[in-house]
């Protein structure tokens, strides 16, 4: 693929990221959070698990909370105040209506212009790695959510608890997509999404026998400058980008 990447719409004031587990959005997505922040616009995070069940020698138990605080730190590195988690069993997260309305709920309590969430495709840029449940049905779920979001005869149950219908969702942004169509520039947000990624020290530790800062510079500078090619030479975060209207 060598179409070139749009610059990211930055008509927009606030945005939720819906994703499944700590260090979704670390993985790439960071940098562009941190550009974003900078601007003063607004980013809140949701995750569908703690991501419990990512470290083999830690007991899920034990790995919940820990990586609950490490997800807390991270987001705080990138400007991001707000994390909040809904506690599915990490690794068998299902997609359907109940998730759908979880989804719906968060939309309509932080009422974002844009939504983040990570790749829902059934493999990763490239084709040749497969995804995971988990995102897929996350990211399926927080696409389908928007609409949801917007509908009051969809889950009218949330109208009664207070939460009214949003329908000023303007975009989805889907990072990590092997379709991407845009791109924000990484260059001042790299060294904090750097330290973003690193704030998932057990995770990354249990991952990899390199330094951790090695590694967590060397995979995001890696895939930062993978995008140059098609957005001008510059380093990016590239998402796939859909409208709502």
């Amino acid at each position: 693929m060598t179409d070139q990447l749009a610059e990211m719409p930055t008509d927009w004031q606030r945005a939720l990221a819906i994703v499944a587990h700590p260090d979704d959005l670390e993985y790439g997505a960071s940098a562009a959070v941190a550009t974003w922040t900078d601007a003063g616009r607004e980013c809140a995070y949701l995750l569908a698990t703690f991501g419990e069940a990512g470290i083999d020698t830690v007991t899920p138990a034990e790995a919940a909370p820990l990586r609950e605080a490490e997800q807390r730190a991270s987001a705080a590195a990138v400007g991001v105040e707000s994390v909040e988690f809904l506690g599915h069993t990490d690794g068998v997260v299902e997609y359907g209506t109940a998730l759908r309305r979880e989804f719906a709920a968060a939309i309509r309590r932080h009422r974002p212009e844009l939504v983040l969430t990570l790749n829902h495709h059934d493999t990763w840029p490239g084709g040749t790695y497969w995804n995971t449940p988990d995102h897929r049905a996350v990211g399926r779920a927080a696409i389908d959510a928007v609409a949801d979001a917007g509908n009051r005869w969809i889950f009218p149950d949330l109208v009664d608890d207070g939460l009214m219908p949003w329908t000023g969702v303007r975009y989805v942004a889907v990072a990590g997509s092997p379709r991407p169509t845009h791109a924000v520039d990484a260059a001042a947000g790299l060294e904090r999404a750097v330290r973003s990624l690193l704030c998932h020290r057990s995770y990354i530790e249990a991952l990899t026998d390199q330094d951790p800062e090695t590694y967590c510079r060397t995979f995001l500078e890696g895939q930062t400058t993978a995008v140059a090619g098609r957005f001008g030479g510059r380093p990016g975060v590239a998402f796939e980008l859909l409208l709502n209207r």
